[in-house]
């Protein structure tokens, strides 16, 4: 039966291999062996139904239908049906003289059937003129689509390149703009490759990107094949495709009665990869050069000496139609050993006769899974041949156990895990001979379970190396906006669509993952803005019903005075029309809510500022009220107090000072107004809370975008570092040298020196001072000169001695010393170090 693809040609070769009462079909994969025998079995049962391939094989005892690789077809079997799958794959250069030879021997005795394409059939009438050609037309039809992007592919399209690099980077880019795509490649694992094409086929991706082996078999939901290359190596050279072999991949393209397409995608390539007119217009119209002759190797072969095997293997083909091929790998490697001596002197021993010449070639065809060419290989078989011919003829456990561990480690790349499981194929093929290996089933189970861990770990690695699952669920999300997709938000935070996170959701402010590529974020901001309106509308709404404890004025951040809400930022202070009145900013992420949900955001905030500000700062609107209630110089007092957030310099408030009458005196001090030797302020606004809030309505008045770090609460004097006095004044601490005390501190420190002097006459210092201020000796002695005292010595002992109005508030430099009692000058530390219990 003879026809394109897309035929369903298989398909009715599986039912009549199933109408007969036995059968044997050659496939020329072993993934389709398999799945063709999963069918057989769901039909006919297991104990009636056999796999046979290379690396696998179930026997029952009542077989009855055979489903094999082409190589491993058993001929020496009587069966009612015989099919073969891709005949024309008898004009293969490496495999063609397998597929010829069952195209020329294997024969049912009621039915024989023969699958392939129209370019077989002239062969077909002069090899086997007695057989009936049926051709089956493409249900659908195959139309060129030209070149295009790989950004424009559309959906359901299948890459084709030639090499594993090759599509590994096509891969790669897939998953950056289409968010993925599936691998099958000729050297993947059976279980790798179905898993990869069950994940394409279950739409999780829209692309696939695979070798020339897509070509055979796999039947998928392809609309469009797109080629990457139009060359190939074909293990001698490098060689343009031919027009036959073009239209095996692109034949993918369509399934039963829906149209396909085809075309290249541009990748850079060279001018090679455009197909011309007469390329297309063949493919298009199914219309290929007849195949002229098939590769052919005598079967008949003389295991009397090695000489001799070789030279039945070398005979010259007996018709036109049929042509020897280059030396297959197993011809090759017998002609390695052929010139090894102790392998001439095993294979034409007396002892083992045509037996040892027998085990000879059937080592050399063990399969090159791993494609290390024929002088590695020809190592590996040498050393298997003389196991079986040395001993009890078997392989040492020992060894193949040592090979296997060596191969069981699911760690690694890509590569790495396809490498193993090609070196597992090797030994799941030896371990499936029993004439091989004592115990064979058992270790053919360990290498097929083997093979399977490492399957789907490479699956696995696939699919998180080639897979972007977050983007290709955001793609097809955009492209289908009339569903709605399942949407989650955390409690932390993370937002989650269709299960995969996209980002965090920090009250309002969406952040699109960190680990995104900047193409990848547009996708989750646009994913973000469609899903997440009702979610922001209902924060609105329940931020505009907050307590006060959900908010929080957040000070000293790079991004100024915050608010926030629930831990999240909000909104932003901005400077007002006076300090204690600062406007209200909403966040971007805020401000992009409905107009009535943004309105009544607004006017939550505003009114927790002013409710907060006006709780923790109540001695300030108290003061504010009392300004109508009191003299003029006694208002101007006030109001500057109250502008300046309560802490005020006094050398600059002398006149309205002085205005004050008694009346007013007692209503500051009612007020909590301290009237201090330095400072007029508010002794209840230096706590840690109100002094937090003084200085960040402070910075937004002074448009300060940050704020140095807060001194610590308890702390009554800290070191100045460059810090400003304006910063300092407000935050209630006075500098002095490099050092800034608390003025409260200074307050009382000065009354109670004020009530333990006697006018003028000299004192000296309490050391107790200097530690219940966390000062040195030094920081002391500056303090008191900045306060208006001076150094004196009485007697030979240094004494302070009040020096007058004047004096007072004038800063000390630490350079300043006290002369001692020798009339040399000594540090105020190192004289008040030398008063003990004064």
């Amino acid at each position: 039966m003879l026809g394109p693809t897309n035929t369903g040609k298989t398909h009715l070769a599986v039912e009549r291999l199933c109408g007969h009462a036995s059968g044997i079909m050659g496939f020329p994969l072993r993934l389709l062996a398999r799945e063709v025998y999963d069918r057989v079995v769901a039909a006919k049962g297991a104990h009636q139904v056999a796999l046979i391939t290379g690396e696998e094989k179930i026997v029952p005892p009542q077989a009855r239908w055979y489903l094999c690789t082409v190589e491993s077809m058993p001929l020496d079997r009587e069966a009612a049906f015989v099919g073969i799958d891709e005949g024309q794959l008898g004009a293969d250069p490496e495999r063609g003289h397998v597929f010829t030879d069952r195209l020329l021997r294997a024969r049912g005795y009621a039915e024989t059937m023969i699958l392939g394409s129209e370019t077989l059939k002239p062969l077909i009438r002069k090899l086997l003129p007695e057989a009936e050609i049926i051709t089956r037309p493409r249900f659908s039809t195959l139309a060129y689509a030209g070149p295009k992007k790989l950004s424009r592919l559309p959906r359901r399209t299948a890459i084709v390149a030639f090499t594993a690099t090759e599509v590994y980077a096509i891969a790669e880019m897939l998953r950056r703009q289409k968010g993925g795509a599936a691998v099958v490649m000729g050297s993947l694992s059976p279980r790798t490759r179905n898993a990869q094409v069950a994940m394409y086929q279950s739409g999780e991706v829209d692309y696939l990107v695979a070798t020339d082996a897509i070509g055979m078999g796999l039947n998928m939901d392809i609309a469009h094949v797109a080629f990457a290359g139009l060359g190939k190596f074909d293990g001698k050279r490098q060689r343009r495709l031919t027009l036959a072999e073009m239209a095996q991949i692109a034949g993918r393209a369509g399934r039963h009665q829906r149209d396909g397409t085809f075309g290249t995608v541009q990748l850079g390539a060279t001018e090679q990869c455009a197909f011309s007119a007469e390329e297309i217009e063949g493919l298009e119209a199914h219309r290929f050069e007849p195949l002229t002759q098939l590769v052919w190797r005598n079967s008949a072969l003389d295991f009397s000496s090695l000489p001799r095997l070789v030279a039945t293997m070398d005979a010259r083909p007996p018709r036109a139609e049929l042509v020897r091929g280059d030396d297959a790998l197993d011809l090759a490697v017998l002609k390695q050993l052929a010139g090894e001596p102790w392998v001439m002197e095993r294979a034409n021993s007396r002892l083992l006769g045509e037996k040892g010449l027998f085990r000879l070639w059937q080592a050399c065809g063990l399969p090159d899974y791993r494609k290390t060419g024929v002088e590695v290989h020809t190592r590996l078989v040498a050393r298997v041949f003389r196991h079986l011919t040395e001993g009890n003829g078997r392989l040492p456990e020992a060894w193949i156990a040592a090979e296997i561990a060596h191969l069981d480690r699911v760690s690694g790349d890509v590569e790495m895990l396809a490498d193993r499981i090609a070196a597992v194929r090797t030994w799941t093929y030896v371990t499936h001979r029993p004439d091989w290996v004592d115990n064979a089933a058992t270790w053919a189970e360990r290498t097929r379970a083997l093979e399977d861990r490492l399957s789907d770990a490479l699956h696995t690695a696939l699919t998180q190396r080639f897979v972007d699952r977050r983007t290709a669920v955001l793609l097809k999300d955009l492209k289908a906006r009339g569903t709605d997709a399942l949407v989650a938000i955390e409690a932390d935070g993370a937002v989650a669509v269709d299960g995969e996170v996209i980002g965090r959701l920090d009250g309002f402010r969406f952040t699109a993952d960190a680990a995104a590529r900047a193409g990848e974020q547009r996708l989750l901001l646009a994913a973000a803005e469609r899903h997440l309106v009702r979610e922001l509308a209902h924060r609105a709404k329940q931020l505009a019903g907050s307590p006060a404890a959900d908010f929080a004025l957040v000070s000293g951040a790079q991004g100024g005075q915050q608010l926030h809400w629930r831990g999240a930022r909000v909104a932003a202070l901005r400077k007002g029309r006076d300090a204690l009145t600062p406007r209200v900013e909403l966040d971007r992420a805020v401000a992009g809510l409905a107009p009535d949900d943004r309105r009544r955001v607004q006017q939550r905030l505003e009114a927790f500022v002013t409710e907060a500000s006006a709780r923790v700062l109540a001695p300030l609107t108290r003061l504010a009220d009392l300004a109508d209630s009191v003299s003029p110089p006694a208002r101007g007092l006030i109001v500057q107090l109250v502008a300046a957030l309560g802490v005020l310099d006094r050398a600059p408030l002398a006149e309205l000072l002085a205005g004050l009458n008694r009346l007013d005196r007692q209503a500051l001090a009612r007020n909590g107004v301290r009237l201090g030797p330095q400072h007029v302020f508010v002794p209840s606004l230096l706590r840690p809370e109100p002094t937090r809030w003084r200085l960040a309505l402070w910075a937004v008045a002074q448009d300060q975008a940050q704020l140095p770090p807060l001194p610590p609460p308890g702390r009554v004097s800290i070191a100045s570092d460059g810090l400003a006095a304006d910063f300092l004044t407000v935050a209630g601490f006075w500098l002095v040298g490099p050092q800034a005390v608390r003025i409260d501190m200074v307050d009382r420190l000065a009354r109670h020196i004020h009530e333990r002097r006697d006018g003028r006459t000299p004192f000296i210092p309490d050391p107790v001072w200097a530690a219940s201020l966390g000062l040195s000796g030094d920081g002391l002695a500056r303090l008191l000169r900045a306060l208006g005292y001076r150094p004196r010595l009485v007697d030979g002992a240094p004494h302070f001695a009040w020096a007058g109005r004047s004096h007072a508030g004038r800063r000390a430099s630490s350079s300043e010393a006290v002369p001692d009692a020798g009339g040399n000058a000594a540090s105020p530390f190192a004289v008040l170090a030398g008063m003990k219990g004064r």
